[in-house]
């Protein structure tokens, strides 16, 4: 039970939110009160810009106010100024802290950003908004191992040239073919769904090694190279902890096929770049498609932008329309469940930060 103490329960909007999903947060229950003030808050840009117009800024007496209403706060909706400091400052100043929802699906690298100590950690909980970006994160997927086995990349730069080529070269069937999904979670699921839907087998990797309906196979990252060496297209939607750090390495490139299509999804420091290059360059992967980077924005001298078999995505496949709205409905969700002193789905581990 984390909420038997208080009969009134503050909720502060951190981060930019329309008005018409302010309402639905304050609909939850009538004994939340929920502070928000646009003009704190900097505009968005494009649907779900949860951090706003970097030319904005507060004034001093707005700085304050902002912070004010932070700090009455039990609960936050967004991490403040939506970045890791934001949250170093607030678990200092506000002994009051109880929850902080992230806006991101893998907020475990900003929560270990902010560099709060273990004990700082175990005073309140930060739940991510996983799950609402696997549907879109999916097709993504499934559009980069389509743009793989049909050439998307080499029918671009002929139409770009103006060359009909004397020999027509033939595409890979996707049907019947083989993907391996390292990190079976929501967006690895929802990936598989529709990877099966296009006829393709289906094996993956978990930490809890346990059958799963519709997959050939699941061992865990140990048992990963042994899954590779049958797969056609390889999707990682792994997030970026201590233990994925440069999973993919020159061994795992090596245990694949030649021809290998890649498509990552999941955080970029997973990847070794540099092995990756070189398994482009070496033939064992035919395509690369890429949403994220160990560091980002790309670097303008990565060779990643410019390689003829590579897709670079600026972390932005998982956007959509609907976002605020999906991760204002898993909130409330999760609201539910605090007012009534259940638990709350997806929280950060304070540990291994995932």
């Amino acid at each position: 039970m984390m909420n038997s103490m208080t009969s009134e329960t503050i909720i502060a909007i951190a981060v930019p939110l329309e008005a018409e999903l302010v309402d639905g947060i304050r609909a939850v229950d009538p004994s939340i009160t929920v502070l928000y003030d646009p003009e704190l808050l900097p505009p968005e840009r494009f649907p779900a810009d949860h951090s706003g117009d970097p030319g904005f800024r507060r004034s001093a007496e707005q700085e304050q106010r902002y912070w004010a209403m932070l700090n009455r706060a039990q609960v936050l909706y967004g991490f403040p100024n939506e970045n890791p400091a934001g949250l170093a400052r607030i678990a200092h100043e506000n002994p009051r802290l109880q929850w902080v929802h992230a806006m991101a699906a893998g907020a475990g690298g900003a929560v270990k950003a902010s560099g709060l100590d273990q004990e700082t950690l175990q005073k309140f909980k930060v739940t991510t908004s996983a799950g609402v970006h696997a549907l879109p994160l999916a097709e993504f997927a499934a559009l980069g191992i389509l743009n793989g086995f049909k050439r998307s990349a080499e029918l671009a730069q002929d139409q770009a040239a103006k060359v009909w080529p004397e020999l027509r070269t033939p595409t890979r069937l996707v049907s019947g073919s083989t993907l391996v999904v390292a990190g079976l979670g929501e967006i690895g699921l929802e990936t598989a769904r529709i990877a099966r839907a296009l006829g393709m087998k289906v094996s993956g990797t978990k930490r809890t090694v346990e059958p799963i309906e519709g997959i050939e196979q699941v061992a865990d990252n140990d048992g990963l190279t042994g899954l590779l060496a049958s797969a056609d297209a390889v999707v990682n939607t792994l997030p970026g902890t201590v233990y994925t750090e440069k999973l993919f390495n020159r061994r795992m490139f090596a245990a694949m096929k030649p021809g290998t299509v890649f498509v990552n999804v999941g955080r970029g420091t997973v990847v070794d770049e540099d092995a990756l290059l070189e398994a482009l360059d070496n033939g064992q992967l035919s395509y690369a498609c890429l949403d994220v980077f160990a560091v980002e924005p790309l670097p303008q001298d990565s060779p990643l932008w410019s390689h003829p078999h590579v897709m670079v995505s600026p972390h932005t496949s998982a956007l959509s329309a609907a976002e605020n709205r999906l991760i204002a409905e898993r909130f409330c969700s999760n609201l539910r469940a605090f007012l009534d002193g259940g638990d709350l789905l997806h929280v950060v581990d304070p540990v291994h930060y995932y």
